[in-house]
């Protein structure tokens, strides 16, 4: 069939609508198409969100038994002064106390300036910084059972510090009199009281 310029025209109406409507219908496709990927694009960002939210969720849950679980343990080294600002005014008062309870005789002491500490015997602190302040202690004994007295005591109040070294000497011309109770023996210690800080909390002044 051979159609003229007339039937042409007559057609000319009904291709542009025809036209017309494969273009609506192309470009409903594609925002239909655009609109499927928006929500896909949606729906996951929803689930990553989810997903988050559930991970926070058990974090935060096993936080929480975390400090359920060491927050006593935590307290304790609070109080004992391993972790925190050192005490040095209970550490003195120690020493005076066990010096009276035992009878002991003459005790020098003198402590140094506090200092960071690096010990190869700690390697991983856990993000703490280690703090070493060290007490030099000179004092009489009428024999070595009185370092250990002196030693254990002050362990028993404060399981805080390490001992470097100790030396035990005769005084020269000493001489062990019966009659008379005297330090036979000097007693010369080097001790370092330890202290945790977490560098993160800023410590009340």
């Amino acid at each position: 069939m051979v159609l003229n310029q007339q039937d042409w025209k007559r057609l000319q109406l009904p291709l542009l609508v025809l036209g017309a409507i494969f273009v609506i219908i192309g470009l409903l496709a594609f925002y239909a198409n655009n609109y499927q990927s928006q929500q896909q694009q949606a729906l996951e960002l929803q689930r990553m969100q989810l997903n988050q939210a559930r991970q926070k969720l058990l974090s935060s849950g096993q936080e929480r038994e975390m400090i359920v679980q060491y927050l006593p343990q935590y307290q304790y080294l609070l109080a004992t002064g391993f972790v925190g600002e050192e005490k040095r005014i209970e550490w003195i008062e120690t020493l005076r106390q066990i010096h009276l309870q035992h009878k002991l005789f003459s005790i020098d002491y003198n402590i140094g300036q506090q200092a960071i500490a690096h010990p190869t015997y700690l390697p991983n602190l856990g993000g703490f910084i280690m703090h070493a302040s060290t007490m030099h202690l000179d004092f009489g004994m009428l024999h070595e059972g009185d370092l250990l007295t002196l030693l254990e005591n002050m362990r028993a109040q404060f399981n805080t510090f390490v001992v470097r070294e100790c030396t035990v000497s005769k005084p020269s011309g000493a001489k062990i009199n019966a009659t008379i109770l005297t330090d036979y023996l000097k007693a010369s210690c080097e001790i370092d009281w330890i202290t945790l800080r977490d560098p993160q909390l800023r410590l009340p002044t």
